[in-house]
């Protein structure tokens, strides 16, 4: 059969041999294609417009990393977290309070909720880094507080544990920690030294018999530091050099309240996110034992640096899911949209787009 296209631009005639000759090449063309649906019909963007169809495999094509597996258990989870957040969770009401309200923390932990990439065995779900970032996005499209709230607790406040812990610490403490039994916080930053874990002063000293080390100094904004159980507590340590000498390099600790010597100040006044807790925490003569170090004497810098670069995929999930919550509600606010806040909404979502790919991308090169 000859077809318009090659009436009106083979330039020639066309016979019916030759017609016949092109359809047969076409047709091997076709069965030759893997752009091919199941059905015959091709999957090709541009072929789809002229159908009036969007096939966006070929535009967005989006890496398998998950298994069929992994795919059906973050199904099960994501519909019931965003009922929860819809029907049991009231934002306005944390802010109110500026805590999170019992009967959201009980749901979260019913849920699972504070320890989604704990493995199984360890009282967790054992979600990999892309099912987190899902979770997390769902997260901040209804409440950053909450957000904030879980996100200090695993992302970073007991991520130390998870990255470094021998497997007698994470036996320890991720089953309680992944219960939400008990809190956790990530203390790095002090006055004089912000996030810079180098310069920082808080200090642990060796004692005689070496069994313990007894820590003094103070962390401030810490997430967390006033409703927490469990710290990952980083200060300077002398550790031994070749020569005989030592040297001040900063170290992690796992720091229970219940060592004694460990307070904290009163929950700041915030501007926003007020339900999750910031604290100034204060340790004065705790004694922490040695097997309580999180990786080598020293290690605390590579420690530091590889729990925030983990934990920065989080913060990205959730903010996109902030993006998410903002548009939809732009969106349900405007019964006739402007040409102008259709263009604006446009490249909205556009930037969203390139957001989500990017921490997406960037969960995945983490280990």
């Amino acid at each position: 059969m000859v077809t318009l296209f090659d009436a009106q631009y083979s330039g020639a005639s066309v016979t019916g041999s030759q017609a016949q000759h092109r359809t047969k090449a076409s047709a091997a063309e076709t069965k030759a294609t893997p752009e091919k649906q199941n059905n015959g019909e091709s999957k090709s963007f541009a072929m789809g417009l002229f159908r009036g169809q969007i096939n966006p495999e070929q535009v967005f094509p989006y890496p398998e990393v998950m298994s069929e597996e992994q795919r059906q258990n973050l199904e099960m989870l994501v519909e019931p977290t965003h009922k929860f957040f819809q029907v049991v969770n009231d934002a306005a009401k944390n802010d109110e309070l500026e805590k999170v309200e019992e009967d959201t923390v009980q749901g979260l932990r019913e849920m699972g909720a504070f320890g989604l990439q704990v493995p199984e065995e360890l009282n967790g779900l054992g979600l990999s880094n892309t099912q987190y970032a899902r979770m997390v996005e769902i997260v901040g499209q209804y409440d950053l507080g909450v957000g904030i709230f879980l996100g200090a607790h695993q992302s970073i406040g007991f991520k130390g544990i998870l990255l470094f812990g021998t497997p007698a610490q994470k036996e320890k403490y991720l089953p309680t920690l992944a219960t939400g039994e008990k809190f956790a916080a990530f203390c790095l930053t002090e006055p004089s030294s912000g996030s810079d874990a180098s310069s920082i002063r808080t200090r642990a000293v060796l004692s005689e018999d070496g069994k313990h080390y007894i820590l003094n100094g103070s962390k401030i904004w810490i997430s967390n530091g006033g409703i927490s159980e469990i710290f990952t507590v980083f200060a300077q340590t002398a550790v031994p050099t070749e020569d005989g000498g030592t040297v001040d390099k900063v170290s992690a600790f796992i720091v229970e309240r219940g060592f004694g010597g460990v307070s904290s100040g009163p929950p700041e006044k915030k501007m926003g996110i007020k339900c999750s807790n910031t604290a100034e925490v204060y340790f004065e003569d705790v004694k922490i034992p040695v097997e309580n170090i999180l990786g080598e004497p020293g290690d605390g810098f590579k420690v530091a640096m590889n729990i925030l670069n983990n934990g920065r995929f989080g913060m990205g999930a959730a903010l996109s899911g902030t993006m998410k919550g903002l548009i939809q509600t732009a969106v349900s606010h405007l019964k006739m949209i402007p040409g102008s806040c259709v263009v604006g909404l446009v490249r909205i979502c556009f930037l969203h787009h390139v957001m989500q790919t990017s921490y997406f991308f960037y969960a995945l090169n983490l280990f």
